[in-house]
């Protein structure tokens, strides 16, 4: 009966992106305008240069339910190219 009283910490990992901020990166922008926008990327792949992985993971307490975000932003000449908004995480070995 103690083990159904244990407290469960929330765990939140990556970045949480505003939708008004991602609705307004647009093709063209700079690194440094995308940066002011999203923030630093989760992942910057020392192979891939031109592609930032925003991601965000939720869990809350002892919840079983999980809120999970995948963005990414490609860019062409340090400009953005496309943005991928709500990539499946299934996806991932796909991109």
């Amino acid at each position: 009966m103690a083990a159904g009283c244990v407290y469960r910490v929330d765990v939140q990992q990556g970045n949480l992106l505003d939708d008004k901020d991602v609705d307004a990166v647009q093709p063209g922008m700079t690194r440094s305008q995308v940066r002011f926008l999203l923030g630093t990327p989760m992942v910057e792949d020392a192979f891939h240069k031109d592609r930032w992985d925003y991601v965000y993971y939720l869990r809350k307490g002892r919840s079983s339910r999980e809120e999970k975000r995948w963005l990414i932003v490609t860019f062409a000449e340090d400009k953005v190219a496309t943005i991928r908004k709500d990539v499946p995480f299934d996806a991932r070995d796909q991109v």
